[in-house]
């Protein structure tokens, strides 16, 4: 088949590969436009541009979409079918209507589950034991489309967005290419999703890392793993910000203020939640490098009463 891939991090770097390794044809790929970034704010690559560079294959990064440029432009390459994973846009109709065999996405969750940009990152945050990857065809909603093929994935205690999106990344691959192969024989019957079934995992925001010590324990300690590695959760030590990398749940009665530091040990600084303690186990201020609670803890004096906050005190 001749194949168009829509992607852009990561994440869908090995669904690429996994096509440029078949015996399909990858005709063209399109990603998102290089962004600027870190302190100089240099022009990046998306890892996806990387791949095709690397492979010759031709690339397009439109800053819309939604132009008869673009779709011009895409139809040129006449594909078959498009292979979706991560791209970061929704599609519009002309799109989705102009390859015979569809526009085909590879999802980070076991649909109808976790609709949205951030499926992994809610999944650990909402404490899940089990994700996976959904292929689905597309259509002009957020990820509602039929679904073709799914395969579960189990999510460990230890997990954070960061560790398990790499394994969902390559469940992705090999699951993309199993539903390539049976789309072409013709086996493949489409499933409609059960929307009662739905739910949301909007895209997060740096803001969205503000730690609120009124949450319990055991749901701080996921928001920790499933905001790992962004935006990162954090707090606030008087003017310092703390940057929480690890952090264990504690059942132990909380009877201080949300918030306050009730113990201090060479691993562990314990904090008083809405519900139980949360152990800070891995840490990062301001101009250092992250560390563990007892090498934090060399440098720094943590007095046991202290308040951690939701801002700037």
């Amino acid at each position: 088949m001749r194949i168009v891939f829509m992607g852009t991090p990561e994440f869908a770097v090995p669904s690429l590969e996994a096509i440029l390794r078949s015996d399909n044809q990858v005709v063209g790929v399109v990603t998102q436009p290089d962004r600027p970034k870190g302190r100089g704010q240099q022009l990046v690559s998306s890892p996806v541009k990387l791949v095709a560079e690397r492979t010759g294959i031709p690339i397009l990064q439109p800053l819309k979409i939604r132009t008869p440029e673009f779709l011009q432009a895409l139809s040129a390459w006449q594909p078959d079918l498009i292979a979706i994973a991560a791209y970061g846009r929704i599609l519009p109709t002309p799109i989705l209507r102009l390859p015979p065999m569809g526009c085909v996405n590879v999802h980070g969750s076991l649909l109808p589950k976790y609709r949205g940009a951030a499926p992994v990152q809610w999944a650990v945050i909402n404490g899940e034991t089990e994700t996976g990857i959904t292929t689905m065809l597309m259509d002009e909603g957020m990820d509602t489309g039929a679904m073709l093929l799914q395969e579960k994935l189990e999510i460990s205690p230890e997990d954070t967005a960061g560790t398990l999106a790499p394994r969902l990344a390559e469940l992705g691959a090999r699951l993309l290419l199993d539903t390539l192969m049976q789309l072409k024989a013709g086996t493949l019957t489409p499933k409609k999703q059960d929307d009662g079934q739905a739910t949301l995992a909007p895209i997060l925001k740096k803001e969205d890392g503000l730690i609120d010590w009124t949450m319990s324990a055991t749901v701080l300690a996921n928001r920790v793993r499933g905001l790992s590695p962004w935006p990162g959760a954090f707090t606030f030590f008087g003017e310092e910000r703390w940057n929480i990398w690890r952090a264990v749940s504690n059942v132990a009665a909380a009877t201080d203020k949300p918030g306050t530091i009730v113990a201090v040990n060479k691993q562990t600084i314990m904090v008083s939640t809405g519900d139980g303690l949360l152990g800070i186990r891995e840490i990062q201020t301001a101009n250092s490098k992250r560390m563990s609670a007892d090498q934090f803890l060399a440098g720094h004096r943590i007095p046991v009463g202290g308040q951690l906050g939701s801002s700037i005190a």
